[in-house]
């Protein structure tokens, strides 16, 4: 089962390396491609979403513009540290509409899950959603 809206989770975004106001960390849980999160510029750029409870992942499908490079990294502790590496991917450059990326995991179970986007197309780069499959 895929979810629309992380949020409806209870899963939150409590780390992000930029924000902007019109554009804020909230936005790629919220379920709507149409919102979304707006780097500032440089690279690396990051964020990390906690889910309410330890949750099992088989997939995740990442809607951006922009991203040209993307780790993921998860941990299965309370605490937002000792992440492990599970995954790095390069998107395709999309002119003029949304990346849609859906990334097989181990469908191991975490608690965190940080996103580390190490370079883009552009200076600037948007997440415009994350959702999971279990």
């Amino acid at each position: 089962m895929i979810d629309s809206s992380l949020s409806s989770l209870g899963a939150e975004v409590v780390v992000a390396s930029s924000s902007d106001e019109d554009h804020p960390p909230e936005n790629i849980t919220d379920g709507n491609t149409k919102t979304f999160w707006m780097s500032t510029g440089m690279f690396p750029q990051e964020f990390t979403i906690r889910f309410a409870e330890p949750t099992k992942i088989s997939a995740v499908t990442v809607d951006s513009f922009n991203v040209k490079h993307l780790k993921i990294e998860k941990n299965t502790s309370q605490n937002a540290f000792q992440f492990e590496s599970i995954t790095d991917k390069e998107f395709q450059h999309t002119e003029g509409h949304l990346q849609s990326n859906t990334i097989l995991l181990n469908g191991g179970s975490a608690t965190h899950l940080r996103f580390i986007i190490t370079s883009g197309y552009d200076h600037f780069v948007s997440v415009h959603g994350v959702s999971v499959q279990n």
